[in-house]
């Protein structure tokens, strides 16, 4: 089985990181870098092994975590479905077989709200675990800039620290965020996040599992 050091450390992997992180600088994005990559990798690897996979499949999720974003190498948008086929020329070079690569690429290509859905667990865990990353870090303007401009940043800029349980006697998945209210509210959170939040709920379910978010402490799904 690939390991994650092999693939972090790859020349290829790393070339269409770089140029994807560029990308999305240019484009006024927030982070979707490394240390995003790294999280989403970590986090979906735990959500799968909480719940009582394989290793293969932790692994497989790990590698899909770490590879989801490299679309945007490309183009932001449909970065899903191009970094999909990207992961899966990659992966099979680095000697994961067929099956293991087509899982990846199905994992990669439904991790977007826009069309994506669970159609796997690997698929599952990742789509909960990018969307689960929501930290100030990520964003990159200036901070006056946020304050005055789009609530995408301001939330992101308002989050001090989030994370992902997932609770396999309980049958639940917990995402766990902390916000500075003075910043943005709650509902700020809801207005641009209730797709997302809708999409992690479906891919809870399709964990037999049930999504919950808390913010400060308090459970609003």
């Amino acid at each position: 089985m690939l390991d994650m050091e092999t693939l972090r450390s790859d020349g290829e992997v790393e070339a269409i990181m770089t140029m994807s992180q560029k990308s999305i600088e240019a484009l006024g994005f927030t982070e979707h870098s490394r240390r995003h990559s790294g999280i989403v990798s970590r986090w979906c690897g735990d959500i799968l092994r909480s719940l009582g996979m394989d290793e293969e499949t932790v692994r497989l999720g790990e590698i899909a975590g770490y590879l989801h974003d490299i679309g945007n190498c490309i183009n932001r948008q449909d970065h899903a479905m191009s970094g999909a086929v990207l992961a899966y020329k990659i992966v099979t070079r680095l000697g994961l077989t067929e099956m293991q690569a087509a899982q990846i690429m199905a994992a990669i290509g439904n991790h977007d709200e826009q069309f994506g859905l669970p159609v796997s667990d690997i698929s599952a865990a990742l789509i909960i675990a990018d969307k689960a990353d929501v930290h100030k870090s990520r964003v990159k303007k200036n901070i006056e800039d946020v304050l005055r401009a789009n609530i995408h940043d301001r939330v992101n800029l308002a989050a001090e620290r989030s994370f992902v349980v997932a609770d396999r006697e309980q049958g639940t998945i917990t995402l766990n965020i902390e916000i500075d209210t003075s910043i943005c509210s709650v509902m700020d959170y809801f207005e641009i996040y209730f797709a997302r939040m809708s999409l992690c709920r479906r891919a809870a379910k399709f964990l037999g599992c049930r999504f919950s978010l808390v913010i400060n402490g308090n459970a609003l799904i």
